[in-house]
């Protein structure tokens, strides 16, 4: 008589399964291979292994997702991130799972759940940068990231909350919903401009979100919301039906809970388009196999990792965060990477850095180049439509820039790109001198400050001019944000930021990963912990020998 080995396991790791399959088939028994998954930790690629054995569908996992919504965004700690739900979404995955019953996966975001922060063109929703004037301001065709996320299969079922793009609001909040709220700590900041993809990926309301940078507004959200965040080389991700404010820094991208999650968006929507031609940068800068296989848990192992001093505040404003930076260098050194510290460009870039944004000269006459393409019934098609509608909401900034006819000839305009371009030599530089795969730096070591001490709050990014990192936004150079332990002092998580040449994303995600895994600092949040039926038992395979 044959006996019957059943093993069941909670995993993190889709290699997991595999090693339990084969340690089990060794011993020549038949095998029932049952393995559970969480949703709030579940990878895309553990989603799709689910989905194949007919564990999980599309619609089941859109189901999941509306139930934390309907829970958390609303009621509970109210976390007011979702603008508007996309009310097809159960039938766009109902014929998903058809489509791979009959012809397979499109691709490994086949039925994947994505949430776009509000500034991505929608041709099923609106599109309102959160602000209140243009709550009903609908494109007429989806934006090139969303268009080629639903190529591959993917379906978008919320835009989110944000940083007002044109209106005066509270800081991480929007003059049409109010602010977003942290769900590690709701009297802080959770970061902003894509304030809302933070808190709804942290609290985990769909499995990847989608962020835009202008001058850290993915890598702050990412590391208020102890998140990944990928703010890739400028022009690797086309812009085209994307509100801007500067296009010379304007950066879409992904945030999740995991470097692969981030790599699997990024393989469907990085490349050439001809709708924003500083894609055209990306013709044959890109890695000949998928952004994900670039993912490895030993990813830190004789990686040469610089440590960029001059990023490091000090005082006691920052000595907690200062503390968690030190543990995440030895942490890299520990799994094996070479640690050059420290690297100086001789700048002081703390400084320096914000010297480098071109938004206050550029913002208006971006803003009217985005309004010019929305349909004719759009409830405001220009910069002055704007003013004249919005009146004492709309942002200074925005009033002041509209005086600027022209940056052809503007020698202030001409000043920042030529520091931009400082800069980025110093830190392409000093990599090369060095040797290095990459600098390592923490986005901010100051406390996150509370929602009613905003005195120092810099414009719609909330985060002062004191403690912010922003070198990434004002070079063009890609950089991955990755978790990296908590302040002590009041629960918010901290993030360390790994920044690279151009067009070294391959890099960056195996240094990242590496980090990741040896460090596992992702923690959900305990304002929204898990409801019945996130946990899904899957019988995997039945094998005999």
């Amino acid at each position: 008589m044959k006996s019957t080995t059943h093993t069941t396991q909670r995993i993190s790791n889709p290699r997991a399964w595999a090693w339990a399959i084969v340690a089990a088939v060794g011993l020549s028994l038949p095998v029932q291979a049952v393995v559970s998954i969480d949703l709030g930790t579940a990878t895309v690629g553990e989603l799709q292994k689910a989905m194949e054995s007919g564990g999980l569908t599309a619609e089941k996992l859109v189901l999941l997702y509306l139930a934390r919504i309907e829970a958390y965004d609303q009621k509970g700690p109210k976390l007011n991130t979702v603008l508007t739900l996309n009310a097809k979404a159960l039938e766009e995955a109902r014929a998903l799972d058809a489509e791979r019953r009959q012809k397979g996966p499109r691709s490994p975001l086949h039925g994947i759940v994505i949430l776009a922060k509000d500034v991505f063109d929608t041709k099923d929703m609106p599109t309102s940068g959160g602000f209140k004037p243009m709550a009903t301001s609908q494109p007429s065709r989806d934006s090139f990231v969303i268009e080629r996320l639903r190529q591959a299969g993917a379906i978008i079922l919320a835009k989110l909350n944000q940083s007002d793009w044109y209106g005066v609001a509270a800081p991480g909040g929007s003059t049409w919903m109010g602010p977003v709220v942290s769900p590690y700590n709701p009297k802080k900041y959770g970061g902003g401009s894509s304030s809302g993809t933070g808190a709804a990926m942290a609290a985990w309301f769909g499995t990847v979100g989608l962020g835009s940078d202008t001058s850290g507004s993915i890598v702050n959200p990412s590391a208020h919301g102890n998140l990944v965040g990928f703010a890739m080389t400028e022009g690797l991700i086309s812009r085209r039906g994307m509100m801007w404010s500067s296009p010379g820094q304007e950066k879409g991208g992904p945030m999740g809970r995991s470097v692969y999650d981030c790599a699997a968006v990024l393989d469907a929507v990085a490349g050439y388009d001809p709708g924003d031609l500083i894609t055209e940068s990306t013709i044959g800068k890109l890695p000949d196999r998928p952004y994900t296989s670039f993912v490895d848990p030993k990813g830190l192992a004789g990686a040469r990792v610089g440590v960029l001093r001059e990023m490091f505040r000090s005082g006691p404003l920052h000595a907690d965060g200062l503390a968690l930076a030190e543990k995440a260098l030895v942490d890299m050194k520990a799994a094996g990477a070479v640690i050059v510290d420290p690297v100086t460009t001789g700048l002081n870039l703390v400084e320096t850095q914000n010297d480098g944004g071109e938004a206050k000269y550029s913002r208006a006459l971006a803003i009217d180049a985005y309004l010019a393409g929305l349909p004719a019934d759009a409830p405001i098609r220009s910069v002055e439509e704007m003013i004249a509608k919005g009146g004492s909401m709309v942002k200074p900034v925005i009033i002041e820039t509209a005086k600027i006819k022209s940056l052809d000839r503007h020698a202030g305009f001409a000043a920042i790109k030529e520091h931009q371009e400082m800069l980025r030599a110093a830190l392409v530089g000093l990599m090369d001198k060095h040797r290095l795969d990459c600098l390592v730096l923490p986005y901010r070591t100051a406390l996150p400050q509370d929602y009613t001490t905003d005195a120092r709050v810099n414009g719609s990014s909330g985060v002062s001019n004191e403690t912010r990192n922003t070198l990434h936004s004002f070079t063009g150079l890609p950089t991955i944000i990755v978790p990296g332990g908590f302040f002590p002092s009041d629960g918010m998580p901290f993030g360390m930021q790994v920044i690279g040449r151009p067009f070294s994303e391959p890099t960056l995600i195996k240094v990242a990963s590496g980090y990741e895994a040896v460090t596992q600092h992702r923690k959900s949040p305990a304002l929204t912990p898990p409801l019945p039926g996130e946990t899904l038992t899957l019988d995997l395979l039945t094998s005999t020998r």
